[in-house]
């Protein structure tokens, strides 16, 4: 592998490695975690192959920032995709298909009993995982690193989470997302990527969820961010827009959201959370979201109002037949990368 010392950074990055810099994980200050795994989506599939593909497209990114000097320098790389759980992700998709098609056509008695077989051991399997991804992350953070986890679907980033909040205390987790996610065991999947923000909050360390960009939900879940007594607060897309409607800036609007974040948090990303037009093929788009700089600027007000960002995820990116959401993906694992990084004292 090319030397840091050596890279050209105007010249073609290094073949095969995260954005195409010449580190590996062990130099690296900050290390992106693959989890390719979408097993429980209840709509479309794809994003298993969200962190190859994020990886292959990632090396046609110029590496300059007005914001960032000599953003290149900060040290990042792509742990291995591991293919292990990629392949069982494989084979359980398939059977959670067949058991969500039994949910969707009336779940007929004669089939209940191998239904539910399938169910038990996606729910194992799906636990197992979290208990992966929780290892992982804790042997990287234990080397001295940073960590971020690229989905996959978003179910895939728990065990990154509870990691960080029990290394954290009174953390709040800054979710960007078309869902509010706050399901309960949706279709029967207890790790299902409609449950994410819910189980986390089992996390006691978790003092505070701020979710922007909300605009697919149903009711139970406005009814339990209603009740959370201030724990979850929601900036639902279509109120945003309304202020806007009324003249009032998208900068006021990150300042009261900036306001709900206690000093340090987590970001989870979803792809979704973004006008769909920059992401068509992730697994459930929806009508309305934010433009690719709205969301960048929100991150970097938190950051420069003094938030540090202890760990993020970027899920929910699933290739298509051509690399555009890859291309938007890469993009913004980089930039939010840069801000961790801002955040941290790094740059």
């Amino acid at each position: 592998m090319t030397n840091a010392d050596d890279f050209n950074p105007n010249n073609v990055g290094v073949k095969g490695t995260l954005f195409g810099l010449p580190y590996s994980t062990e130099d690296a200050k900050i290390v992106v975690i693959p989890v390719p795994w979408d097993v429980t989506v209840s709509y479309g599939a794809g994003t298993s192959d969200g962190p190859e593909a994020i990886l292959e497209a990632s090396s046609q990114l110029d590496y300059e920032q007005p914001d960032v000097k000599e953003a290149w320098k900060i040290g990042v790389a792509m742990a291995e995709i591991p293919e292990v759980w990629y392949s069982l992700g494989k084979e359980l998709r398939a059977k959670s298909e067949q058991y969500i098609e039994w949910l969707e056509e009336g779940s007929d008695p004669e089939q209940e009993e191998y239904m539910l077989k399938i169910l038990a051991e996606v729910n194992r399997e799906c636990a197992q995982l979290m208990e992966y991804v929780e290892q992982e992350c804790t042997y990287w953070q234990e080397q001295g690193k940073l960590t971020v986890l690229l989905g996959g679907d978003h179910s895939t980033p728990l065990g990154h989470i509870r990691m960080c909040a029990k290394r954290h205390a009174n953390l709040a987790i800054l979710q960007i997302d078309a869902h509010a996610d706050l399901r309960i065991a949706y279709e029967g999947f207890e790790y299902s990527h409609a449950s994410i923000m819910y189980n986390a909050l089992k996390t006691p360390e978790i003092k505070k969820l701020v979710q922007v960009g909300i605009r697919d939900y149903c009711e139970q879940e406005a009814e339990m961010v209603r009740n959370s007594k201030g724990r979850i607060v929601s900036f639902y897309d279509q109120l945003i827009k309304e202020q806007q409607y009324r003249g009032e800036s998208w900068d006021a609007i990150c300042e009261k959201i900036i306001a709900e974040l206690p000093d340090k948090l987590y970001l989870s990303f979803d792809i979704d959370g973004l006008d769909p037009k920059l992401c068509p093929n992730t697994g459930t788009p929806v009508p309305g979201g934010f433009e690719f700089e709205q969301v960048m600027y929100l991150i970097k007000k938190a950051v420069q109002s003094g938030k540090k960002i202890v760990g993020a995820d970027l899920n929910e990116v699933s290739p298509g037949e051509d690399e555009w959401d890859a291309n938007v993906g890469a993009r913004a694992l980089y930039r939010v990368i840069n801000l961790m990084a801002m955040s941290q004292g790094l740059i």
